[in-house]
């Protein structure tokens, strides 16, 4: 199998996408693997979607596959254990569940599911979009890498002991709860935010709303993507010339916001409810936004 484009599918208004909605699509070769990709948006902004992987499988990279992007990307680990590696530097880092990875472009990167009993299931976050041209478009205009490593040998001798010099290299960032930038998004507290990465083109983050509790009605100055992780979140948009304005997500279930919608996310739900989001490129508001 050639390197068959991504399906791209694009809305023109707020729109709920329930996880056997998304767009399937499966990529790869013999040489770099097979993974398969639920696709849930992929506007002019954001490129949001879910690839699973089984037990033992992986995804590296081949010449009609190359695997090294103009874009800022984040995996959120949904199930499994990932092994994500840099073959161009030797760097490998383990991503387990409910961590992210983080690195910016021209970053090569392949990837293992190293789960015995599970699937690899794995959000990722993307931004500029593939529409933009920075995806197989962009890695086509590089060199296929042919020599990889998946050790870095010049920290042989050097370990623990000189462990910030080492790691001051690493160009993925390995993410759990204690390493987010946390936000109260609302006077009253009820939205809690934690940022996973934040960029010039992208900012991503998960969201925790308490039961009974709304967050505060917000606008951004980019495209945002939503996916359900847990409990159930309910969007609401106030300024909604259509029926319905009211929308309720279950887990694995997205959302898509075009630039400049207000919205309010609510959970009227007994349990609390947590979700992670994506928006690209600016994340507040901007005068020009449109």
């Amino acid at each position: 199998m050639g390197r068959r484009p991504s399906p791209r599918p694009s809305y023109d208004k707020p729109t709920a996408i329930p996880r056997n909605q998304a767009t399937l699509h499966l990529w790869g070769d013999e040489e770099s693997g097979y993974v398969e990709d639920r696709i849930f948006v992929s506007s002019d902004r954001i490129h949001q979607l879910e690839l699973s992987i089984p037990p033992g499988g992986r995804f590296q990279h081949s010449d009609q596959n190359r695997t090294i992007f103009a874009a800022d990307q984040v995996y959120y680990v949904l199930e499994g254990t990932m092994a994500l590696a840099n073959p161009a530097t030797g760097e490998v880092q383990r991503v387990r569940t409910g961590e992210a990875a983080f690195f910016r472009r021209d970053t090569w990167h392949h990837a293992y599911n190293y789960d015995a009993s599970s699937r690899l299931r794995a959000l990722e976050l993307f931004a500029p979009p593939p529409s933009q041209g920075t995806s197989s478009a962009y890695a086509r205009t590089k060199d296929n890498l042919t020599e990889w490593s998946y050790g870095d040998n010049t920290a042989l001798t050097r370990w623990p002991m000189d462990r910030a010099q080492i790691e001051e290299k690493h160009q993925i960032h390995v993410l759990g709860e204690d390493d987010v930038l946390w936000r109260i998004e609302d006077p009253d507290g009820d939205l809690l935010v934690g940022l996973y990465a934040s960029t010039d083109h992208l900012t991503v983050g998960r969201g925790t709303l308490l039961p009974g509790r709304r967050g505060p009605r917000r606008r951004h100055g980019g495209d945002q993507s939503v996916y359900v992780l847990d409990g159930t979140l309910n969007v609401f948009l106030p300024e909604a010339d259509s029926i319905p304005s009211w929308f309720a997500l279950q887990p694995g279930d997205a959302f898509y916001l075009p630039i400049g919608t207000t919205y309010e996310f609510h959970n009227a739900s007994a349990t609390s409810a947590t979700f992670l989001f994506a928006v690209a490129p600016s994340y507040l508001e901007r005068e020009d936004d449109s």
